[in-house]
């Protein structure tokens, strides 16, 4: 008897499945990833007629916002407090009152703000103190 031999077929992996899955997961971690927005303050400077002075090399600047919110060399501040913004000064400064500070205010900002910032550097001992400005642009006629 002689009985017909069955045709093997190749047999490969099916791949339909794994690029479903693959699909669902990359969905899944598009949705679910949470995007970081990197925030920094937009400061508008008031205007001064003077001499610009050179940027030295170890300061401390605070940025003050529109609103009053408060950035120390970079780093905004979780609230408006005297007390927040004089600790942050005092970790960023390390002890030393010497370093200069420098206070950068949107032409806009309230003057609470400059003040209270002016107030806590005082406070702290802080003598070098100076206010950012920009030079006026010429009046067009």
């Amino acid at each position: 008897m002689k009985f017909r031999r069955q045709r093997t077929e190749d047999e490969g992996i099916n791949l339909t499945p794994l690029i479903d899955v693959v699909f669902l997961l990359l969905i899944f971690f598009m949705v679910s990833t949470t995007f970081t927005k990197e925030t920094h303050l937009s400061v508008d400077l008031p205007e001064a007629v003077g001499e610009q002075s050179s940027e030295l090399p170890d300061q401390i600047e605070i940025l003050i916002s529109t609103e009053g919110s408060y950035s120390v060399n970079g780093q905004a501040l979780v609230n408006s407090k005297i007390e927040t913004l004089k600790s942050a000064i005092t970790k960023t400064a390390e002890g030393n009152t010497k370093v200069p500070l420098v206070i950068t205010a949107d032409a806009k900002t309230p003057h609470q703000a400059v003040v209270q910032a002016m107030d806590a550097a005082g406070q702290l001992g802080f003598a070098h103190l100076s206010i950012t400005t920009r030079q006026p642009e010429p009046e067009k006629d």
